[in-house]
């Protein structure tokens, strides 16, 4: 059998089975105090034995020395006890076995029973003591039962009942521990996962950043560069068209710097303070309310402003056919957005790689979902190529994760006469 002590004795790291040093030190001299009663009462053991007073003493020490052991086998202290009881000796021995083994791990019908065992032995010890002595000391015939319940409860009863408070209240404060320290790890784990769903929220606001960094810049610069390269071609030729090139720029310029500004003033509108940056929970409820305030006041681009869109890539010499079929509904605010986004980006892609090629662009108001289309022809031979727009590839990925996060399907790819197409069906949602 185990006690709480020698659970205690792998984390503490005492000797042999006790948790500490202190509890090693006061076991030790309990032993000692008990050996020293046990060898007193041993004389007298071998007086009414008739034996050596020496084994008498010897046996005591032995007898009493076993209360060293009450920690790690605290049955076999009372079992010792009981054992010794019929020769008068082993009183700590008794008290401090039974206190021992109530306050252990011991199940509780082991330590009934063996308290009812210690409780009889001492009543019987106690009443052939009293019945022996009785003639001499002229007790009454009512008075050896009352002792002897008497002092057998007063031996047992407060040393079991101590015991028992004792382990319940060791145990309790041992559930306690262990409940705080679950507390603990799972307070450090929402904090990890608030970190984690901080991170992704800076994460996801970085991405929607550049996603509209890319198709403000892109679309506009990308104009604006056709814009010059024709107004390089025609400034000695014409130079009224190279004055209405010039200040077709010139408005574009304007239009993304305004795009830009407007994007940059919410930003640092609802940019988190200094002192929630160490704080994952600050920093989610930051990340959300910038997201509610953008749902709510950002009012971006929608499908009314394709037409001008598709002006736009006329005026800069594209040839663009558009066409609408169906009947306009009111959509959301990011379906229409992100329609707008995927013409205006595939308008950009076909100035970037097809610059001359002719365009046709297709609206499709259906019930239930928008579908949009941007499909170029190859680029005519001897095409002015003189703009040579960059291109970071971001610009398919960008429209790939807008319409995708909206539940719809995109695909874009060559077509057979050697041109591109760029298709989207959104939900109304």
């Amino acid at each position: 059998m185990t006690t709480t002590g020698e659970v205690r004795h792998e984390a503490a790291g005492g000797p042999w089975w006790w948790g500490r040093r202190r509890s090693a030190v006061f076991d030790i001299g309990l032993a000692a105090v008990s050996a020293a009663e046990c060898a007193v009462e041993g004389v007298a053991f071998a007086d009414r034995g008739g034996l050596p007073a020496g084994i008498g003493v010897l046996i005591g020490l032995v007898v009493g020395s076993a209360l060293v052991l009450r920690r790690r086998w605290p049955i076999a202290v009372v079992l010792v006890s009981i054992a010794v009881s019929p020769a008068s000796m082993g009183m700590i021995l008794t008290i401090v076995g039974l206190y021992s083994l109530a306050a252990s791990e011991v199940p509780r019908r082991i330590i009934g029973c063996l308290a009812g065992m210690s409780l009889i032995g001492t009543m019987i010890v106690v009443w052939v003591r009293m019945v022996q002595d009785q003639d001499r000391l002229q007790f009454g015939g009512w008075f050896v039962p009352f002792m002897a319940v008497t002092m057998s409860l007063g031996v047992t009863a407060p040393s079991v009942l101590l015991g028992l408070y004792v382990g319940a209240r060791r145990r309790l404060m041992e559930s306690l521990r262990e409940r705080a320290d679950s507390l603990e790890r799972e307070l450090q784990l929402l904090a990890e996962r608030a970190e984690e769903r901080a991170e992704w929220a800076r994460n996801e606001e970085r991405t929607r950043i550049a996603r509209e960094m890319h198709d403000v810049v892109a679309h506009r610069v990308s104009l604006m560069v056709v814009h010059a390269a024709a107004l390089q071609a025609v400034a000695r030729k014409d130079p009224e068209k190279a004055v209405k090139n010039a200040a077709l720029v010139g408005d574009m310029g304007r239009q993304a710097l305004t795009e830009l500004r407007e994007m940059l003033g919410v930003l640092r509108a609802h940019e988190p303070a200094p002192e929630a940056a160490g704080q994952p929970l600050a920093a989610v409820g930051a990340a959300a309310a910038a997201a509610a305030f953008r749902a709510e006041a950002e009012q971006g681009p929608c499908l009314a402003e394709v037409d001008a869109l598709v002006e736009q890539s006329r005026a800069a010499g594209m040839v663009v056919d558009l066409s609408v079929d169906g009947e306009s509904v009111p959509y959301g605010q990011e379906v229409e957005q992100t329609a707008y986004r995927v013409i205006q980006e595939g308008l950009t892609n076909v100035h970037k790689h097809a610059p001359g090629a002719k365009t046709r662009v297709r609206l499709a108001h259906r019930p239930g979902e928008v579908a949009m289309q941007v499909e170029n022809g190859p680029s005519p031979d001897g095409a002015d190529d003189h703009a040579r727009l960059p291109s970071g590839g971001n610009g398919l990925v960008g429209m790939r994760e807008r319409v995708t996060a909206l539940g719809g399907v995109f695909v874009a790819g060559p077509t057979d006469s050697g041109g591109f197409r760029v298709s989207a069906v959104i939900p109304e949602g």
